[in-house]
């Protein structure tokens, strides 16, 4: 079997806010993994854990406090000439979660796919430049005829579908897609993830899908990370997370998912995630271990030795 290429290595990542008076909020803390060639990385957790400001720190939006982001050897957060710069955003793109404010109101549809391919001098003439929007347009199910309009005159969905080409339209390695169908209706999520999906293949994109959806982020992603309170918790395969929860948090989480069966549904019992269970002792080490192959679990020592007697 061939050794699966790192394209992003994350390693202990940092990213503190100042909130005033000294004090500081730690939403990136010490986060370390790596994202391989052609996959999609799931990243899950609840609200405020720090899973956007993870990606948006890896792509370079942020800042990081600490810490070091690498895509294909090359440091994010190094100094770089303005081409080096440029070279990188161009391999790297995002996906937005606002389908409606991501796109800007007074530029059309051709304008706002092609303003990479413009700063980026992809196109030789107007001509080029069109041909390619069109092209872009057809790719995310969209037609030529949708390119003189505005935002405004299009639903969530295929604004999303807009943001997809402007991410395509460089020719990127690697989206980071920060929760980019919870803005929309349920009967169009799947159709947007599907195409995310079927452009991977197409064009072996590598994708960092960030979501609060856990049953949609099983569907897409090959390896899934759950994130508490700024810190990574667990790591492993979709199926193997979702079948074996190690971190007390992850299942938590899973035991949130609804059953379609009304009858099952009413009467299970919901996990509880209570932190003070893990009674760590003052200044211990916390250390982000394997439990399983490829299954990872932030834990104490003595944690690590319980878990790696039931698990392995």
């Amino acid at each position: 079997m061939a050794e699966k290429q790192k394209l992003i290595e994350i390693k202990n990542l940092k990213q503190y806010f100042p909130v005033g008076h000294g004090q500081v909020i730690k939403a990136v803390d010490g986060v370390t993994f790596d994202i391989y060639k052609g996959e999609t990385l799931g990243l899950v957790g609840e609200s405020g854990c720090g899973k956007s400001t993870t990606g948006r720190t890896i792509i370079g939006l942020y800042q990081a406090t600490d810490g070091e982001v690498l895509f294909n050897g090359v440091s994010v957060h190094a100094k770089k000439s303005s081409q080096e710069l440029k070279e990188l955003k161009r391999k790297m793109q995002m996906i937005f979660q606002d389908p409606y404010a991501s796109l800007n109101p007074r530029m059309t549809v051709a304008d706002i796919i092609a303003e990479g391919i413009d700063i980026h001098g992809l196109a030789k003439t107007k001509e080029e430049r069109m041909k390619r929007v069109y092209e872009l347009l057809e790719t995310v199910g969209l037609n030529r005829e949708h390119a003189n309009r505005y935002p405004h005159e299009f639903s969530g969905g295929q604004r999303q579908r807009i943001g997809i080409a402007r991410a395509l339209a460089v020719e990127p390695e690697f989206i980071i897609a920060d929760e980019p169908i919870s803005a929309l209706d349920v009967s169009i999520q799947a159709q947007v993830v599907n195409l995310m999906k079927k452009l991977q293949r197409e064009k072996g994109l590598t994708y960092l899908f960030i979501a609060h959806d856990l049953s949609m982020v099983k569907y897409i992603s090959d390896r899934i990370g759950v994130m508490y309170f700024g810190k990574m918790v667990e790591l492993a395969e979709a199926e193997e997370l979702y079948r074996n929860p190690i971190h007390p948090y992850t299942k938590a989480l899973l035991s949130a998912i609804p059953l379609p069966d009304p009858e099952t549904e009413r009467v299970r019992r919901r996990t509880v995630y209570d932190p003070s269970q893990h009674n760590y002792k003052e200044g211990e080490l916390l250390e982000f271990r394997e439990i399983t192959p490829g299954h990872f679990v932030l834990c104490s020592e003595e944690e690590y030795k319980k878990y790696k007697a039931m698990y392995s």
